[in-house]
Order: C-alpha cells, then structure tokens, then sequence
C-alpha cells in the first residue's frame, strides 16, 4: 500500500532516537547557549526541544500510543519542524540544513516512493522559504535551494534503490529458506508454520500424508536421478489436483504432506484424484509411482495441531497395512 509504515518496529526506534538527539540539540544550541537571545524566540525552541523529547520517549517506551497515522506522515512533520526551527532563527547556514537528512533517510528506508517524493518536495519547499527570506542575495538563495533539492533528491533515489534490492534479495533467500529445492514445494519448516496458523483459523483443516511406496527399490532399480524425477512428478501432481487452495510440503525423503480447507469425504477425494493422476503419468523411467495416503481433518479427527499430524500418520500406516497404493481415513475423534 503506498502509504504504509514498513517495519513499524524500527521506525519507532528510529524516531525516538533522532527526536531525543534532537531534543537535547536544541535545548542547549538553542537555548542554553542563546541566553541572550529575545525571550519569545528562546521560548519557542524551548517549547519545541521538550515536545521532541516528549515523543522521543513515548515512541521509545510507548510507540503503540502514537495513532497509526503519525508514522507515515513524521517526515512531513519533522521537515515542518526543522524548517520552523530554522527559520525562527534566522538561519541559513549548512549545518542546520544537515538535519533535513533524517526525515530523508527514514523515508527512504521505510516508506513508499510516492511518500519519499512528497518529503523531498517538502525539504526543497521549506529550505527555499528560509533561504529566500533571510538569505543576503536572492541567487544566493537561489542556488542553495537547487542545491539542497539534488541533493536530496539524490540521495532519497540512492537510498531507496539499495533497500528495494535488499528487499528483492529477502524475498528470495525467505522463498529458498521455505521450500523444497528438488520439488518446489514448501519444506518441512514451512509446512510446520503453515499448519499451525491453519489450525488457529477457521475449521475444517485437512492434513493429506502421502508416502511414495517402495520409493528405495525405484532408486536402487533405476537410480537416483529417476527417484528425484519421480518426486517431482508426486509434487506436481499434489500441486495441481483439484480445485481451491491447498499447501503442499515434502516433509523429507518420500513424505509429503498437503493442508486443505476440507471436510472428511473432500478431503479423501482429493487424495484419490491426486493418487488417480500419478497413477496415470508416463515418461518415468521407474512408471508411475505408487501412493499410500493418509486422511485426518480438524475438527472432526483431531483438535490441535498435534493429534492431526498423529492420526494423519496412523491413517497413513493404516493404508500401509491394507497392501499400500490406497488411501485411509482416520477414525473419527470419540
């Protein structure tokens, strides 16, 4: 969305620690050592010192208090505030202009391109009116703010460049980090967090154990090229039965695992299709590989994550037992 917050956590950190700084700045540059400045102008840098160390601490101790909105908009906010400062004091010199780079930076880092230009535009905007104003020469004037407004600009695209590739590079190392890298499908980590968010949703949750039979004597006959095509066919199969959504892991070796939202007959359904379309794939060295299945569904067979891998796996056994290449479905719950 273009105008939420990225990483709420570290914006809140990051904010607290420049209004803190800031605070303490300007209560001693501004204040401290300006004592013999006009009283209404020691005044209102006082007055704006406290309220930074104000929000400093709540976003520090308390970021939950602030409203949702205050983080998109605190680069706004703290390019108003420091063109207020600057021009309260009269100041056009470079060093106060430094502290345009914070609003900057945490919109580059933490925001969306359309609120990184709308910051930019609102440092260009407000160092211009201070340097219009107080500034000795109007090309002077004029040249610091094309001055101020490149740099700026450069920086924000710079910065926003590097965290979108950063950004790129996270979504891919967390892809690889949850999926299986022969199958494509998710890995076992992957597939223990998905089961333990769908079993805190809403009922049914189906868990589909599947084992390919004999799968050593396909590696031993045909080697382990024709076992690993062989498990990418069972994947793919698994992955493209049926209709509706399903999540589908190899939970390592020859065991995968599939979660639906289904019932007990759905679900069951779903595995004989699934065992019906691998038993029907050609161009396998090895043929078709044969399926045993087990069926368990929450609520009906289980009530939390735990028993339904259970009884998935006794059912599995279950279909073992009967002379495999079947499906089973587990006894329902007492």
């Amino acid at each position: 969305m273009p105008f939420q917050i990225r990483d709420t956590y570290a914006a809140a950190r990051a904010v607290a620690y420049l209004m803190l700084a800031a605070g303490a700045y300007n209560l001693i540059t501004g204040v401290l050592m300006k004592l013999g400045d006009p009283v209404s102008q020691l005044i209102a840098v006082g007055v704006a010192s406290a309220a930074f160390l104000i929000v400093g601490v709540l976003c520090l101790r308390r970021p939950q208090s602030l409203p949702r909105a205050f983080w998109p908009v605190v680069p706004l906010l703290s390019a108003v505030v420091i063109t207020g400062l600057n021009y309260a004091t009269h100041d056009t010199t470079m060093g106060p202009q430094l502290f345009y780079l914070w609003p900057l930076l945490f919109s580059a880092s933490f925001q969306s391109r359309r609120l990184v230009g709308a910051t930019v535009a609102a440092i260009s905007a407000g160092h211009a009116l201070v340097a219009f104003t107080f500034a000795p020469e109007t090309r002077h004037a004029l040249n610091d703010s094309i001055a101020i407004t490149v740099a700026m600009a450069m920086t924000a695209i710079v910065v926003t460049g590097l965290r979108e590739r950063n950004d790129r590079l996270r979504e891919v190392l967390e892809a690889q980090a949850a999926s299986d890298s022969l199958t494509e499908v998710a890995n076992r980590r992957a597939f223990d967090r998905e089961l333990a968010r769908a079993v805190s949703g809403p009922a049914p949750v189906a868990l589909v154990m599947v084992d390919v039979d004999h799968f050593k004597n396909i590696n031993d006959t045909w080697g382990h090229a024709a076992g690993d095509r062989a498990l990418q066919a069972v994947a793919g199969a698994l992955r493209d039965t049926g209709d509706g959504d399903r999540f589908v892991a190899r939970l390592g070796g020859d065991e995968f695992a599939v979660l639906l939202r289904a019932g007990p007959a759905e679900a069951l359904r779903y595995a004989e299709h699934a065992r019906s379309e691998i038993a029907a794939l050609d161009g396998l060295a090895s043929g078709p590989p044969q399926l045993s299945i087990g069926v368990a569904v929450l609520p009906d067979h289980a009530q939390s994550a735990e028993d339904l891998q259970r009884v998935a796996d006794a059912a599995l056994y279950q279909a073992k037992q009967r002379g495999r290449g079947q499906s089973a479905l587990a006894v329902t719950a007492a």
